[in-house]
């Protein structure tokens, strides 16, 4: 999909990437006097005399002017074009682009739920309020945390809300000197930013050999830094999909320096029902709905990001909580030392549905979707370690990192790589994380998918491994079945085009 705001731009478009891959925005089929809709109401005159002079606009809107045909083959036009799991395989590492049950979406649309509104009194809120007591405490079960909040939006929203906690806590007991929180040098870049938005100055920890914390350098940063560092932030499975399997040690030095241990929950779909981050010592959690619980990422939104606390802690979450007393529910807003909220009402309520009729119809197979997984991700490794480097050959949990390092040698890159396999039907891993990795290709199969998808996934990989060998430019020259080409990535990102203009 392309869109523009100038004629030129759009000849260009044209011109360069060819006809099929433009898409005229919906402004540009607009027809001047067309109309999508008829208002017979004989009422609605005198209805909007009611509205006061000063809220109603002194020229119309600029709306596009087409039927409702018109427009429903507009948005049917970028549905074909664009890519999404139900289309294909999205191994894109670190995401966890699982297949989203339908069954989901239509209860999430029951008219109870959709109908009702956020400012309804709890007594008339009963069946909403009742959804979201379960699936906090369902989240509690999982991750072992003694309180959950739902209202982060997004998983770097749960991991501000998380930051905000940490820095209260401190704050809180009078432990102000304690400015820093240690990242390891794998982290997702959410990390780092999540707690510079609260005043955190960042210390990096290394990994080691195997991919993993370097608990050597994580003691000199304790000493170098004493009494000064409020939390350290880590992902279990780490990025590079491998256990932590010093994890009980680093709890044990973290808290015994009064440290507190975050848990970026991006990977628990590696975990559950295995292990859970409170047996890891963990302090705060941060849960993906739109990730773990098949509830869909959405073009960037909605996601839900809750929040888990353990017990010295659940008095500094956002409020409200969903509490329950004598069989009624209700929103607690009395928590003692609350951060205050993060989020309208009670969060992405939508998401919250759908990931709770998940967890309900999962069960206690939750733990063999995480089992299934990891053997997926194992399997593809394998089978493709011969034709690419694996930095790490270890097993792995849910996800692993390939390095492109070999085809670069061929003069071929990751980038050309993750475009060639657009050709074979396929969504690209992502490229170039963890920034660790040289050349990276990350790839999470996730639960979803059967053997024979695997298996072509692996005929492609492999495929595109020996044409770097013998016919490099059919790669480097890749997409070629896309509706858009080879594109000036670096123009596109220095002059950014996202509204139309007239």
């Amino acid at each position: 999909m392309l869109t523009r705001n100038t004629q030129n731009l759009n000849m260009y478009a044209r011109t360069f990437l060819g006809e099929d891959a433009v898409t005229e925005i919906i402004f540009e089929k607009s027809v001047k006097g067309m109309t999508g809709i008829s208002i017979t109401d004989e009422n609605l005159d005198s209805a909007l005399s009611e509205i006061k002079p000063q809220f109603l606009r002194k020229e119309p809107p600029v709306l596009p002017e087409l039927s409702e045909l018109e427009v429903m083959r507009h948005f049917k036009e970028l549905s074909d074009k664009n890519f999404c799991v139900e289309s294909g395989f999205y191994p894109l590492g670190s995401c966890t682009m699982k297949y989203n049950p339908k069954v989901n979406e239509y209860l999430a649309a029951l008219e109870g739920f959709t109908n009702l509104h956020p400012l309804q009194n709890d007594k008339d809120s009963q069946g909403a309020l009742e959804l979201m007591y379960n699936l906090q405490e369902a989240l509690k079960t999982i991750t072992g945390m003694d309180a959950i909040t739902l209202q982060g939006s997004a998983g770097a929203h749960g991991e501000l809300c998380g930051m905000m906690i940490v820095k209260h806590y401190f704050k809180t007991i009078g432990d102000t000197k304690r400015t820093k929180v240690i990242i390891p040098d794998s982290a997702h870049g959410t990390n780092p930013a999540s707690a510079s938005i609260c005043g955190f100055e960042i210390v990096k920890v290394q990994s080691n050999s195997k991919g993993l914390v370097d608990i050597e350098h994580l003691k000199e940063l304790f000493e170098q830094n004493k009494g000064e560092i409020a939390a350290i932030m880590m992902t279990n499975p780490n990025t590079l999909g491998l256990f932590e399997e010093d994890i009980l040690t680093i709890s044990k030095l973290a808290h015994g320096e009064g440290v507190l241990l975050y848990y970026d929950g991006a990977n628990l779909n590696a975990i559950m029902g295995i292990t859970n981050p409170k047996v890891m010592g963990f302090d705060i959690v941060h849960v993906n709905l739109h990730k773990t619980f098949s509830t869909p990422h959405g073009g960037g939104g909605p996601g839900s990001g809750p929040v888990g606390v353990v017990e010295k802690l659940k008095d500094y979450l956002p409020v409200p909580v969903i509490d329950k007393k004598d069989g009624e529910y209700f929103r607690n807003y009395n928590l003692k030392n609350t951060i205050g909220k993060i989020k309208e009402f009670q969060g992405n309520f939508g998401v919250l549905v759908k990931a709770y009729a998940y967890i309900l119809m999962r069960g206690y197979t939750l733990k063999d979707a995480s089992c299934d997984a990891v053997l997926n991700a194992n399997y593809i490794k394998e089978k493709l370690k011969p034709y690419y480097d694996l930095p790490y050959d270890t097993t792995c949990m849910h996800e692993f990192v390939l390095s492109g390092d070999r085809q670069k040698a061929d003069g071929v890159h990751t980038l050309e790589i993750a475009k060639r396999l657009i050709d074979y039907k396929f969504h690209p891993p992502t490229v170039y994380f963890p920034l660790i990795v040289s050349e990276a290709i990350m790839i999470e199969p996730t639960e979803s998918e059967n053997k024979k998808r695997l298996d072509d996934f692996i005929d492609a990989m492999i495929k595109i491994a020996k044409e770097v060998k013998e016919n490099p430019q059919e790669v480097l020259s890749a997409p070629h079945c896309a509706p858009v080409k080879r594109v000036d990535e670096t123009n596109a990102a220095r002059h950014l085009d996202l509204r139309y203009k007239q």
